[in-house]
């Protein structure tokens, strides 16, 4: 299990660790978990390793391991590196492991978690997104390129080793009490901006349903390509509601910078997939899903949401002050003096 220092990876190992049917489970990750998940791994081995290192191909040949499950891809580049250490790490990584998997006589089953980011987003997509189609709009963002080619990698494995199921899972942003993601950091805020003119349908996944769609295709399931989302769909104007936000909507030239203003720091964090998330949404067809993968989500996106607003604790307060503050901001931004309203 690589990724194991994150929160996927981290509880699906827990999970593992705790299936009576399977040998021994080891995780990797060049950078060393929490000591509260190294205690939720149990029996689990934790390997500090690279997967850009030779190490990984040791430690897969000296345990004859049969099942590897690819987690460690990173969204955006590492604070001290820059976008050719960020592709480093999730396609050479990647290759290597996959380089790695090929030569193995013991691999039977390779599971990597994808990402919906592989879709873009633009105002030509569909409804919904089945696994066969592609972009409508080549992704401009770092992290889709980097998962379309991981993607392509772990075919050409397939295809080169047939007897090697491959799964590859593109889930929809996760939400939920226990990860901070892009979703939820967009929603805890008092005043959200949004595109104007825009509504984008959000269809989400559940943290609890992400770790049980991963453990199901690890342990039974089936090769191919599947995208793993919640039911139903929530209006990003409705979760910015149900937040307890106050939706503004700005050009969308101006998304990120007045963005800034009215949500600091935090607004500059979002990678370019995040920013089209929150432009044009993204739907995905789950029917291969449900037909060939056998997963049921337990949350629907809107169950997922309300769990996320009331586990988190996502209650902002607006108060008149505030929104003066920041209306000065904006205005100063945008070069408008006070003494001209």
């Amino acid at each position: 299990m690589t990724g194991a220092s994150r929160f996927l990876g981290g509880y699906l190992v827990a999970r593992l660790a705790q299936n009576p049917n399977i040998d021994r489970v080891i995780a990797v990750d060049a950078v060393s978990p929490s000591k509260d998940m190294l205690r939720r791994m149990g029996r689990a081995e934790f390997v500090r390793a690279d997967i850009r290192n030779p190490l990984i191909g040791k430690v897969i040949r000296n345990a004859k391991v049969d099942t590897v499950v690819h987690a460690s891809s990173i969204p955006k580049a590492p604070k001290s590196g820059s976008r050719a250490a960020m592709k480093d790490m999730n396609v050479l990584g990647a290759m290597q492991l996959f380089a790695v998997c090929q030569k193995s006589p013991d691999v039977r089953k390779v599971v990597v978690r994808s990402s919906g980011a592989v879709y873009g987003g633009s105002a030509r997509d569909p409804a919904k997104f089945t696994e066969e189609m592609s972009a409508r709009t080549p992704p401009r963002g770092a992290f889709a390129r980097d998962i379309i080619e991981i993607e392509g990698y772990a075919r050409s494995l397939g295809r080169r080793r047939p007897e090697i199921a491959v799964s590859l899972l593109r889930m929809a942003p996760l939400i939920g009490p226990r990860m901070s993601g892009p979703v939820s950091r967009y929603l805890n805020s008092p005043v959200v901006p949004t595109v104007l003119g825009r509504d984008p349908r959000m269809q989400l996944l559940h943290e609890e349903d992400a770790l049980a769609a991963l453990e199901l295709a690890t342990v039974s399931g089936p090769a191919g390509t599947f995208n793993i989302a919640a039911d139903g769909v929530v209006m990003l104007s409705q979760a910015v509601r149900r937040a307890g936000g106050l939706a503004v909507p700005v050009p969308s030239q101006l998304f990120r910078t007045l963005g800034r203003a009215l949500m600091g720091p935090s607004m500059r964090d979002f990678t370019k997939e995040q920013l089209d998330y929150f432009h044009f949404g993204c739907g995905f067809d789950t029917g291969r899903m449900r037909a060939e993968l056998g997963f049921e989500p337990r949350w629907t996106t809107m169950q997922g949401l309300d769990d996320l607003i009331n586990g988190a604790g996502i209650s902002p307060m607006i108060s008149e002050d505030w929104l003066r503050s920041v209306e000065s901001r904006v205005q100063q931004l945008v070069g408008v003096g006070g003494e001209q309203r």
